[in-house]
Order: structure tokens, then C-alpha cells, then sequence
């Protein structure tokens, strides 16, 4: 039951080196789960990073969170579609043209290796707070409506899915479809810390609430054993 429910999970490999990630993948192998290169790992390891992993039989998700002009972005989504990453994102902010183009390429890198990365979009970093995204950003309105406006473009672009809070996972389930990929990280099992994250939700809730795939970082990678930590998300 816990390898199935696994797979619904992506540990966040968010440490500092290649030989402190791999160790940790060693032990979660077998498991079940995706893990995550972020932008801290893929600056100190490189690319070379993604071989490693895939190595050990990991699906990974490569999170860099592409925003820049559509051509800059799309030609950088094809290099890396190319690398045999299972997930990659960019940011919705960037625009329907700069969605669309990504999205264009990552299915063109697909046809020539015969695997196509599922592309999804960032909405609202789970750190940030609606206050923040009004005072600091100037974003009017409620955060939810903002989230879903920002989804709804996604789909509309070609993207497979989007990036947000489980929070807004209930209303994103309905308005863009049973088949679109609700990636949700601020996952904390109760009895985790929140750390950093601002919207957070259990993982049996987030899995209720519609989430397709629960991005875990500090709760599996900081505990003294992760495969244990990984198998105990599930206990509530």
C-alpha cells in the first residue's frame, strides 16, 4: 500500500552537492517515489545530475522554473527534454506564447527520443501569502482567482498541468479537468515543522483534495532515516 501511495510523491533533492543527492536516492530506490532536482542541486552538479538518478530507476522532476522570453524558454525546454527528465516547469507569469512555444518543443524533443517530459506550470510559489501577492506584487484580488486565472492559461497553452498550493487544488480539479496534473508542494505531514512554507497541507488531505503528485523535501531528506520518513507520510 505504501509503494503505491509512493508514487504519488516527489522527494525534493534541495541539499548541496551530488554525493550527499545520491546517497539520499540510494536509500529511496525501490520506493516508489519521484525525487527532484531543483536549482540549489542542479548548480552544483550540473546536468550530469540527471544520468545519476535515472541510473537508479528514479523518475525525476527538473525544477527550474523556466521564465524568460517564449524563444529563450522554448529552445531551453528542448535542450533539457532531450536529457530523459520524466517533469519540468515554467512559470505561467511568463505568458501564454512563452507556455504555448515550451510546450510546442517539449512534444518536437519527444518525437526524436520517444518519450515526451510532461510540461507543467508554476503558479504561486506556497511561500508566498495573499498579502504578499497584493502589497508586495500588486496582484488585485484573491489569490485562489489569481492561481486558477494563471491555470486555466496553462491548459490553454498545451501544458499538461500546473504548480500550486493543495489549498487551491479543490477548485483548479474543477476547473480544469480530472486529467490535468495538480503538482502541489507544502506538503507537511502533522507531525513535520512548516519550515519556509506558507500554505501547507497534510498528505492524505492534499490526495483528497485532488493533487496528483505531493512534493516532499525537509520531512523525508532531514530524517535520520528517509525510506522510514518517506512510509510514515501516510501516517495521520
Amino acid at each position: 500500500m505504501a509503494e503505491e501511495l509512493n508514487r504519488k510523491v516527489i522527494v525534493a533533492l534541495d541539499v548541496e552537492g551530488r554525493e550527499q543527492a545520491l546517497s539520499l536516492a540510494r536509500e529511496l530506490s525501490g520506493s516508489g517515489c519521484w525525487v527532484k532536482v531543483g536549482l540549489e542541486l542542479y548548480a552544483c552538479a550540473g546536468l550530469g545530475i540527471i544520468q545519476d538518478l535515472k541510473d537508479l530507476g528514479l523518475k525525476i522532476f527538473l525544477d527550474l522554473k523556466l521564465h524568460d522570453i517564449p524563444n529563450t524558454v522554448a529552445r531551453t525546454v528542448k535542450a533539457l527534454a532531450g536529457t530523459g527528465v520524466d517533469m519540468l516547469n515554467v512559470h505561467c507569469s511568463g505568458g501564454y506564447e512563452m507556455m504555448a512555444r515550451a510546450a510546442e518543443n517539449a512534444r518536437e524533443a519527444g518525437v526524436k527520443t520517444g518519450f515526451v517530459p510532461q510540461l507543467i506550470g508554476v503558479t504561486v510559489l506556497t511561500s508566498m501569502t495573499a498579502n504578499e501577492l497584493a502589497q508586495d506584487l500588486g496582484v488585485g484580488g484573491e489569490l485562489e482567482d489569481h492561481v486558477v486565472r494563471l491555470a486555466l492559461l496553462a491548459k490553454r497553452a498545451g501544458l499538461d498541468g500546473v504548480v500550486a498550493s493543495a489549498q487551491e487544488a479543490p477548485v483548479l480539479r474543477q476547473e480544469c479537468g480530472q486529467d490535468f496534473l495538480l503538482v502541489t508542494p507544502g506538503i507537511r505531514p502533522a507531525w513535520s515543522t512548516t519550515d519556509d512554507q506558507a500554505r501547507i497541507v497534510t498528505p492524505r488531505a492534499a490526495i483528497a483534495a485532488g493533487s496528483s503528485y505531493l512534493v516532499v523535501g525537509r520531512p523525508v531528506t532531514r530524517a535520520a532515516n528517509p525510506r522510514a520518513a518517506l512510509d510514515r507520510l501516510w501516517e495521520e
